[in-house]
């Protein structure tokens, strides 16, 4: 059975940084694209970032510069570094990852697994 499991979530100041794990279970991370998408209170699900076979991740502009997704294939983990947090950061972080699509795309709907997520708040 295929399944992510979030954490590294917490409470930061602005300008801090956190880093968060996503780790997988019943299948290798590295066949498939894998995203991170994030849900603040009253708002869409937006995607962050995305990785395929490739360690070339890709950004939601909001997040450019101050982002950083990679992956470490032998735990079988992707991570999300998240550097100078501002308080719009403040949201609900997912991993998930698409079986049906062997490219990055940050579009909701075509992933299939996630994760259950992992709070992250930003505030002083």
């Amino acid at each position: 059975q295929m399944q992510l499991v979030e954490s590294g979530g917490g409470l930061v100041q602005p300008g801090g940084s956190l880093k968060l794990s996503c780790a997988a279970s019943g299948f290798t991370l590295a066949d498939y694209a894998i995203s991170w998408f994030r849900q603040a209170p009253g708002k869409e699900r937006e995607g962050v970032s995305c990785m395929r076979n490739s360690d070339i991740a890709h950004y939601t502009r909001s997040v450019k510069g101050r982002f950083t997704m990679s992956r470490d294939n032998a735990k079988n983990q992707v991570y999300l570094q998240m550097d100078s947090l501002k308080p719009e950061d403040t949201a609900v972080y997912y991993c998930a990852v698409t079986t049906g699509l062997d490219m990055c795309v940050l579009a909701i709907d075509v992933y299939d697994y996630w994760g259950q997520g992992t709070q992250v708040t930003v505030s002083s």
